[in-house]
């Protein structure tokens, strides 16, 4: 978990809340012990931790790992549907 400590911070961010969204935060940064900004930075660090980390890690028991081994080294096969999919323009460059 992140620590936080407002003699190191730098860095201002801005945001805007709904009041709806902004009591159900102060409740939570009050049962977390926590002020608000501390609540808030904590949350969205550990999400954009995880966010980050979801694209570049991937978790896997050591049967899972050797069996995307065993598929990587396997010998390439022809897919129609991926060789048809690959030859159509995809949908973002169309005008």
């Amino acid at each position: 978990m992140l620590t936080t400590n407002t003699t190191t911070r730098s860095a201002r961010l801005g945001l805007r809340a709904t009041p709806a969204q902004e009591t159900v935060l102060r409740r939570a940064a009050e049962v977390a012990h926590k002020s608000l900004t501390d609540f808030i930075l904590d949350a969205a660090y550990q999400a954009a931790e995880q966010t980050l980390l979801d694209q570049r890690l991937f978790m896997v028991t050591g049967s899972q790992y050797q069996a995307i081994l065993e598929m990587l080294d396997r010998p390439e096969s022809d897919n129609p549907g991926l060789a048809d999919l690959f030859s159509r323009a995809p949908v973002w460059a169309k005008k």
